[in-house]
């Protein structure tokens, strides 16, 4: 049997992802690059992939694109919406899924799936940074802490703080009215959680949470955003080390299901 290669790249605002799968099934390899389109992001992403894989370019039967950026990646076959391919991933992953929250750099999306693992609705909030990645980021610089120390200190917090404002900006006049007032990081980091799974749990609650329900997108890899969630939805949520690569996946499995026909 001869071994077929598939490349997914999902090209964000903020980063750029690349996942190549042998026969449909076996990740070779992965990579993530932090900056996205517009930039250098998905090219080196794409060399680092094959670097990885001890492949190059011409090993691959079929190369997708998805993401922000998509269309700018001319050595792709073809493109698929994000959509459809966070829908792919997450059920590659999860066969129960039915609910697909997916939060970025710039948008976050609710998804829902059939028992086939293809998109049947879903909500977005592309309008507002608030609930996504961009958002974390500026509330980490006005705390002066780093993006990744938010899981780990708002496990040690001791009192609730509500961080009210739905806008990125008024949001950071309120976190840094609270450092004036001495409270503990710890107590508004767990704040900025909630506010997160505040403004999202009101957009998955549009078309209703059906279990399983799996969290996708660079935010998932922050307990403290996961947990709040739960909390806020009364549902159990689902994630994987893949969770930043699911579009990724999910472009290079419908790659493969292009050659299969």
């Amino acid at each position: 049997m001869i071994d077929i290669y598939t490349m997914g790249i999902d090209v964000g605002s903020t980063t750029s992802k690349c996942l190549i799968l042998k026969n449909g099934k076996e990740i070779t390899g992965k990579s993530l690059v932090g900056v996205g389109a517009g930039t250098s992001g998905p090219e080196r992403a794409i060399q680092s992939v094959l670097s990885s894989s001890k492949l190059e370019l011409e090993d691959l039967d079929y190369i997708m694109s998805t993401g922000y950026g998509r269309h700018t990646i001319e050595i792709a076959d073809s493109e698929m919406s994000e959509l459809s391919c966070h829908a792919r991933g997450a059920y590659f992953q999860f066969p129960n899924v039915r609910t697909i929250i997916d939060i970025g750099g710039q948008d976050a999306k609710v998804l829902h799936v059939g028992d086939d693992g293809m998109l049947v609705n879903f909500a977005m909030n592309d309008k507002c940074s608030a609930g996504t990645g961009r958002f974390l980021e500026v509330m980490a610089r006005a705390l002066e802490v780093n993006v990744e120390e938010l899981a780990s200190m708002s496990q040690l917090s001791k009192n609730n703080i509500t961080i009210s404002s739905t806008c990125t900006v008024f949001a950071e006049s309120e976190v840094i009215s609270q450092l004036a007032k001495n409270t503990d990081r710890c107590d508004i980091i767990k704040g900025i959680h909630r506010s997160i799974a505040s403004r999202v749990g009101a957009l998955a609650r549009r078309n209703g949470v059906i279990d399983d329900v799996v969290m996708t997108g660079g935010v998932a890899k922050n307990r403290g955003v996961l947990h709040a969630l739960e909390e806020e939805l009364g549902h159990k949520i689902y994630t994987s080390e893949l969770a930043q690569y699911n579009g990724a996946l999910g472009a290079a499995l419908f790659a493969y299901q292009k050659l299969s026909r």
